[in-house]
């Protein structure tokens, strides 16, 4: 597990060394990481200062994620080029990483998990805040999103971020991107948005476990 600051994982080199990676991160203080092209504009900065997250960016693209020590569990699976996980086409690309987070959660009671098979799932508010589009590969419980897949390619690999709430802040999702719910969804009070959205967090479940399982899931 790697332990520092969510700038620092996510700048983190790719390897080139053509090998199956497994990156298990926890952030020592909170963030909320936007999207490569999400506006600056979208985060009411005085909320972040008032509850001390930091602001960073990523350079896959999607709506903001907000990560907390404890509150997610965040594992970044890397495939090289050429690699039998490996597939061209972006869509296909994540199902793999789907399914083996699904065998993760029927075991631990979760029996409607579903895995997306198709494109991007778009909702006015997908754009400034992660959750609330469904993408590839990402996995639904009874409707609601549960895991969180972001893909970054590159010329020799292909980099699969996964976000799992153990737990789901609302409030601080609605005060922090109040602005950019504003910009998308102007008639909308941001804390019935954020409220409104169809995601489910795992609760209790410990973090450690979650990732264990995980592992023993992976080809």
């Amino acid at each position: 597990q790697l332990v520092g600051e969510a700038v620092e994982h996510h700048r983190r080199e790719l390897p080139d060394d053509g090998r199956r990676h497994v990156w298990v991160f926890r952030v020592d203080r909170p963030a909320l990481v936007l999207g490569s092209a999400q506006p600056d504009d979208d985060v009411d900065r005085a909320a972040s200062e008032a509850l001390g997250i930091d602001v960073v960016r990523r350079r896959s693209g999607g709506g903001a994620v907000l990560v907390e020590p404890d509150a997610v569990v965040w594992v970044d699976l890397l495939v090289p080029r050429g690699d039998d996980l490996w597939h061209d086409d972006v869509v296909v690309a994540a199902e793999w990483v789907g399914e083996a987070w699904s065998g993760v959660l029927v075991p631990l009671g979760w029996a409607d998990a579903e895995l997306h098979r198709g494109g991007l799932v778009r909702t006015p508010l997908a754009p400034v805040v992660c959750f609330a589009g469904i993408g590839p590969g990402e996995v639904l419980v009874g409707g609601r999103k549960v895991v969180g897949i972001a893909q970054r390619r590159t010329r020799l690999s292909a980099r699969f971020q996964c976000s799992v709430p153990l737990h789901w802040d609302a409030a601080a999702h609605a005060a922090l991107l109040a602005p950019g719910i504003a910009r998308v969804q102007p008639d909308v009070d941001p804390v019935d948005a954020v409220a409104g959205l169809p995601v489910v967090a795992l609760g209790c479940v410990d973090g450690a476990s979650v990732v264990e399982a995980l592992l023993a899931q992976l080809p």
